[in-house]
Parts: structure tokens; C-alpha cells; sequence
């Protein structure tokens, strides 16, 4: 257990490491003393599934191992190189996709749009905030999901939750709600064929609208003052969508599935160190932040960058904690903290992270993850968010940050490059009555193109109101 008087040792530690590292910069991946990449599974470990068949678990297990790597140690090397420009406050990060991704998404349309989207996003913040922006994709490997509630009941009936497409199906049935362990060898080849594709689409490609995205909802708002705000939006892209170099779209999944993850874990002979080859960027999910928990273990050992989703409950003692067990040698570019408080709760709650982690020298990325703390349930039923909730989150988030001098590092959103109708509002001004025209999502509510450019777009504006 961490006490308070704790974080000024810590705090030194965390001094004495990064000046260590400024003078005598290490040249190869840390080793990780007792880590290997089947060390967490010693330890308790929360939100994995229970295979009924533990031989044909092994097999998979071994298939995945001999199988190639999805992204290569130098890619992930290349995109903890670019975090540290962003912990450096030269650059931003913006982080978005899937809530959790389906195999019958990945199709060449759904990843053209979502990158498209990225591509748009990123040419708004950056014309707003002179900074080169970081783009990692939710994207070819966000397959698993953890859930509040082990099982669930329909009727007089309950079976085991759905937890994402590399475990079970979201058909409610005993067949399909069982683990099944070649779904993850399902989930490998989905993710190989996304990231082929990611790789092959060229910027040059892309035009602003298609006709598919300019098909309107006919919701509420006028024509005329939809299509003044989309105008507005265009123009603000088109002034600086040409001038932008390419930059390649890195991949990020929270690292749940360990049994997926520890197989796909590779050591790179040259530079030395382990590396998860499933994603450029992997992050600790809230449910699985235990210090000696399974999730922790795993993650302490890998050479990649790694997020840690921080909400109200998160405390600074254990955030310290946390980011000394996963980088006790303070590398920039490692550790991302992804804030997810909820507009209700960042004021009080975000204070003190901030102020723990800039003592400590800790050379972190802080994001905001404005969509995960201010999910709700709408009259049908169905899970929402509300568009101007998101964007003061946001907003509250980067006049924080400033406050305390410290870089607004990026944005973490579940979003699509679909004009689904999933969250409420925003300048399509979509109502409770209209979820069900398209939600389609396999779990959380997702900000539409529209939503998602419109975000970007007042993002720039409250950035440059704090500047």
C-alpha cells in the first residue's frame, strides 16, 4: 500500500532517474528484473475470460506465437519518439476510434473513413495549435472490452457478457456468449488486413466530402445553418489539409486479453528489449489498474508505449505508484495518462494528479478522455453521450492544464468516420429520438464524422483562447 508521505520518495526518485537519464541516456530497453512475458500469469488478473477448453486455449495460444508480428519494434520505436515530442509540449496527440471493433467492420470503406477522419481532425487541430499532430488510431486490435457486470440476464436468462469479438459474440445465446479461443486467431488476421490497408491509403486520396458524407439526417437544424457550420469546418481544413507532411496513423488497443497480447510479444535480437507486436500503443484500462495485478505485471515488461486511464478514483499516490512500476526510468514518451474524469468531477479530481506528477518531473503525456465519464443512459434505454458535455470536458481539461503549466497533450474519443447517431447534439443537433435512426456501435456511443470534426474544430478554439 502507497501513503501519502510516500510520493516525496517517490517524487525523488523520480529526480534522480531523469537526471541519470539526461547525462548517461540509456541506449537499450530497460531489463525488467523477474519479468518475462508469461510473468503476470503468477499474479491475480481481473476481466479474462474463463476458457471451457484449456488444451485448444494452448493450441491458439501457440498458433498466434509462430504467426508474424502485426507492427515491427522499429514502428513502435518511431511512435514513442513522436509521445516524446508531445511530452516535450512540441507536439499533439490525437487518439480515436472504435469503442470495440467489429470483424464485419473491417472492410476498406469503414478504415478509409475513419482514417480520413483522423486526417481532417488532425489538419483543424493543427491549424489551430501550430503543432504537428500525433494521430494513433482505436483501430486493428480494439477487439476486447472490459465490463462492470460478468454476466448479464434477458428474461430468466443469464449468460456470460459480452466482451468483445476476440472472446465471445454479442448474439445472446450459451453458444455464443461461451469463451472461444480461436476468435483470437480471427481477431490477429482482421487486424493484419486493417493494418495492410492503413498502410497502402495516401493522403492524396482523400477529398473532403464524398457523396456518402454529405447525405444529411434531416434532423432538427435547418439546412441553411448546417450548412453554414459545415462550411466553416471545410474552410478551416482546406487551409492547411495540402501543406501537412504525411504522417503514418500508429494503432492502439487496451491491453486486456493477455493470453493475445503475451503471445504476440516478441524480443527485438538488435536494439534489445520485448515488444508487444499487436499495436504501436497499448493502454491500462481502470478495471485492471491494480498495482500486483496481472495487467500491471505484463505491461511493466513491453518496450512500447503505454497508456493509463486515470478516473475520479484515482489517486496520486497511486498514479506515482503505477508510473514507477511501468517506467521506473522515466523515458519520455512512455507513460500517456489518459484523464477520463467527467465533467462533474474534473475540477475536484484532476488538481491533484496534476500537481503529484509535475513534482515527481515524470516526463508524461497528459490526455483527455472527455467520452468515458459522461456516458448515460437515454430515455430507451440506450447508452449516450451529450456533444457539449464532451467539448467542456475538453475545454475545462486545457484551461486546467495551462493553468498549471503544464502541455494539454492530446484528445483520447471513441469515434467513427460513419455519420452514425450515437451521441446526442452537436451542430446536427441529433435528439434522444433519433439514437435509434443509426447505432450501430458494438458498445458505447461513438461521436459521429460530423461530431468528430466539429470537436477538433472547438478544440483549436478553446486552445486558442487559453494560449
Amino acid at each position: 500500500m502507497i501513503f501519502t508521505h510516500d510520493i516525496d520518495v517517490l517524487t525523488g526518485e523520480f529526480r534522480r532517474k531523469r537526471e541519470l537519464s539526461r547525462s548517461h541516456p540509456p541506449a537499450r530497453p530497460a531489463h525488467h528484473e523477474g519479468w518475462s512475458p508469461s510473468s503476470w500469469r503468477r499474479f491475480p488478473a481481473k476481466q479474462l475470460p474463463v476458457y471451457p477448453d484449456a488444451d485448444a486455449l494452448q493450441c491458439y495460444e501457440h498458433q498466434l506465437q509462430q504467426s508474424p508480428p502485426l507492427v515491427l519494434a522499429a514502428e513502435i520505436r518511431h511512435c514513442q519518439q513522436q509521445l516524446a515530442q508531445v511530452a516535450e509540449g512540441r507536439a499533439f496527440l490525437l487518439q480515436g476510434g472504435d469503442c470495440a471493433e467489429s470483424f464485419a467492420d473491417c472492410q476498406s470503406t469503414s478504415v478509409r473513413d475513419h482514417v480520413l477522419t483522423m486526417e481532417q481532425m488532425a489538419a483543424l487541430i493543427h491549424q489551430a495549435t501550430g503543432l504537428p499532430v500525433l494521430k494513433i488510431g482505436r483501430i486493428a486490435g480494439q477487439f476486447a472490452k472490459p465490463r462492470s457486470q460478468p454476466e448479464e440476464t434477458v428474461g430468466e436468462i443469464t449468460l456470460p457478457s459480452f466482451r468483445g469479438e476476440i472472446i465471445n459474440d454479442r448474439e445472446f445465446s450459451a453458444n455464443g456468449r461461451t469463451a472461444d479461443p480461436q476468435r483470437m486467431v480471427r481477431a490477429y488476421h482482421h487486424s493484419a488486413s486493417t493494418l495492410n490497408l492503413l498502410r497502402a491509403l495516401d493522403k492524396s486520396m482523400f477529398s473532403f466530402y464524398t457523396a456518402q458524407q454529405q447525405e444529411s439526417l434531416h434532423t432538427g437544424v435547418t439546412e441553411q445553418y448546417y450548412r453554414m457550420l459545415r462550411a466553416q469546418l471545410e474552410d478551416s481544413y482546406h487551409r492547411v489539409s495540402n501543406k501537412l507532411p504525411r504522417q503514418p496513423l500508429f494503432t492502439s488497443h487496451e491491453a486486456l486479453l493477455l493470453n493475445y497480447e503475451e503471445a504476440l510479444t516478441r524480443r527485438d535480437i538488435a536494439h534489445g528489449g520485448w515488444y508487444n507486436c499487436s499495436a504501436h500503443m497499448l493502454w491500462l484500462g481502470e478495471r485492471t489498474g491494480d498495482l500486483d495485478f496481472a495487467h500491471v505485471e505484463y505491461l511493466r515488461g513491453i518496450a512500447n508505449p503505454v497508456g493509463i486511464k486515470c478516473g475520479p478514483g484515482m489517486t496520486g499516490e497511486k498514479l506515482l505508484a503505477l508510473i514507477t512500476r511501468l517506467d521506473p526510468q522515466g523515458t519520455p514518451g512512455k507513460i500517456v495518462l489518459i484523464a477520463r474524469m467527467g465533467l462533474d468531477q474534473i475540477h475536484a479530481k484532476l488538481p491533484a494528479l496534476l500537481q503529484a506528477v509535475k513534482a515527481s518531473g515524470h516526463p508524461v503525456v497528459w490526455v483527455i478522455d472527455p467520452m468515458h465519464g459522461n456516458t448515460r443512459t437515454a430515455g430507451s434505454g440506450q447508452k449516450t453521450r451529450t456533444f457539449t458535455t464532451i467539448v467542456e470536458e475538453m475545454q475545462v481539461f486545457t484551461t486546467l492544464l495551462h493553468r498549471y503549466g503544464i502541455h494539454p497533450g492530446g484528445v483520447h474519443v471513441e469515434m467513427t468516420g460513419l455519420e452514425v447517431t450515437e451521441c446526442t447534439g452537436g451542430l446536427q443537433q441529433i435528439s434522444e429520438q433519433d439514437l435509434s435512426h443509426r447505432y450501430y456501435s458494438a458498445c458505447d456511443p461513438r461521436l459521429n464524422r460530423t461530431q468528430a470534426l466539429e470537436l477538433a474544430y472547438l478544440l483549436g478554439k478553446s486552445w486558442q483562447n487559453t494560449d
